[in-house]
């Protein structure tokens, strides 16, 4: 059976970026030269907000009184699952040093950047997961100044359960600033005082793109645009819960991919029926969102065989997979590409995105096919390490004296001749190639 589209998407993840382009370079060209004040200017601007930037003690003490109990509770319960997975992938990234011949000695560090710049959403919804997932990430690698900033509300400042996770979490500098300002701010050190090394965070195409444009400058955690959902099903799958967890996902946004691989074309069509349904059913902000993306980015694939299946999803590249069928094994074994996967329908990506533990910061718009998602390595940098003996030298010298008038380069081969020279005064090297 040849693969066959049901629904195809109206547009791609490609769809307004010239204009996305043109807008954030402008801003990032005012605040590189307005600095702060230009920020606040933004802030006034585009989220109607006139208070304090940076947020104080004070403000953090206020907004932790209006949170219940049960808020706290459910947040450190979070806290505690992702940052005992970031932790242990911190326990994977090891130092050490071998000898590679007799004498010569190589090794590598594993050193955390110094500042971090964290962006946690709150436009449409307050993402305080995000908060979670960039800021216990930063700390649990070893980061020593943390800068988080998330979007203000007018008259109320930054969402006191993103305020409050935030400073839990362990940030050191909190910033009430949206969008690309946001990302300005924390890339060239203001308010803070403290360039970030590295930007991580989700965002909407604005933030995507300034992390974008930014990147050389300082590092990011990877090319992102809106969040997407995947999901393989076969004739075990039930379409009800398959439907559930695609509407779930678009309601991140209008312009969310949801894409359906099935191979049993009964179960595509009844997903098909159902999802409608269920986006009508939401409340808002969410109907509208998830109404748009399911119409203009949705999209719904029967394929004959597990293979054929694979090579369609891979080709996705989804930031999250799940995986609604009968043999797991099989599935986990031969899937390539994505950001994050859900074995089984036990497990959904709403677990990963809140609670469960793994990073919800991942891959889009095919980046999956190279990168995985936010881990403590993209706040460490490897690198390496190299000492010898005088007498490692006689070999490794010469070697690389010849290898380096093989490339025509003289000046390289002679860094080897001078020490041969000097070590060995008294015996003669073979130093052409």
């Amino acid at each position: 059976m040849a693969i066959s589209y049901l629904k195809k998407a109206a547009k791609s993840s490609a769809t307004g970026e010239d204009d996305t382009r043109a807008t954030v370079a402008q801003m990032l060209s005012a605040i590189e030269s307005g600095g702060e004040q230009r920020c606040i200017e933004y802030a006034a601007q585009l989220d109607g907000y006139h208070g304090n930037i940076i947020a104080t003690s004070d403000d953090i003490a206020q907004a932790t009184s209006r949170l219940s109990q049960q808020v706290k509770d459910d947040i450190r319960f979070a806290h505690e699952r992702v940052n005992k997975f970031a932790q242990k992938q911190r326990q994977a990234l090891i130092d050490f040093e071998v000898e590679l011949s007799p004498g010569l000695w190589a090794g590598q560090r594993q050193i955390p950047v110094q500042t971090a710049g964290c962006y946690i959403p709150g436009g449409r919804y307050s993402h305080v997961a995000s908060a979670i997932m960039s800021v216990a990430t930063a700390k649990a690698a070893g980061v020593k100044h943390v800068v988080a900033c998330s979007p203000p509300k007018p008259g109320a400042g930054i969402n006191d359960a993103i305020l409050y996770t935030a400073n839990y979490c362990g940030a050191d500098t909190i910033l009430a600033l949206g969008g690309v300002q946001g990302i300005a701010a924390m890339a060239f050190g203001l308010f803070s005082g403290q360039p970030a090394d590295v930007l991580a965070g989700p965002g909407n195409r604005f933030v995507a793109e300034a992390k974008r444009m930014l990147y050389g400058r300082v590092g990011i955690d990877m090319f992102a645009g809106p969040t997407e959902i995947a999901v393989i099903a076969d004739h075990t799958a039930d379409p009800r819960i398959v439907a559930s967890d695609l509407v779930g996902q678009a309601e991140h946004g209008p312009d969310s991919p949801v894409w359906l691989i099935s191979l049993d074309e009964d179960v595509a069509r009844k997903t098909i029926e159902l999802v409608p349904s269920l986006i009508e059913s939401m409340p808002e902000p969410s109907r509208p969102a998830a109404r748009s993306a399911w119409a203009d980015y949705g999209e719904v694939v029967v394929c004959g065989s597990r293979e054929e299946a694979v090579e369609v999803s891979d080709k996705y590249a989804a930031e999250h997979l799940e995986i609604h069928c009968h043999d797991l094994d099989w599935w986990v074994e031969n899937l390539n590409n994505y950001g994050s996967l859900f074995v089984g329908e036990e497990t959904t990506v709403t677990y990963g995105d809140k609670c469960s533990g793994t990073n919800h910061i991942l891959p889009t718009k095919g980046a999956a096919r190279y990168t995985g998602g936010l881990s403590v390595g993209k706040f460490i940098k490897t690198v390496t390490t190299q000492r010898m003996t005088k007498e490692a030298n006689r070999e490794v010298g010469a070697a690389a004296a010849r290898i380096s008038r093989l490339e025509g380069m003289e000046g390289h081969a002679r860094s080897g001749d001078d020490r041969l020279s000097k070590y060995f005064p008294t015996e003669t090297f073979d130093l052409s190639h």
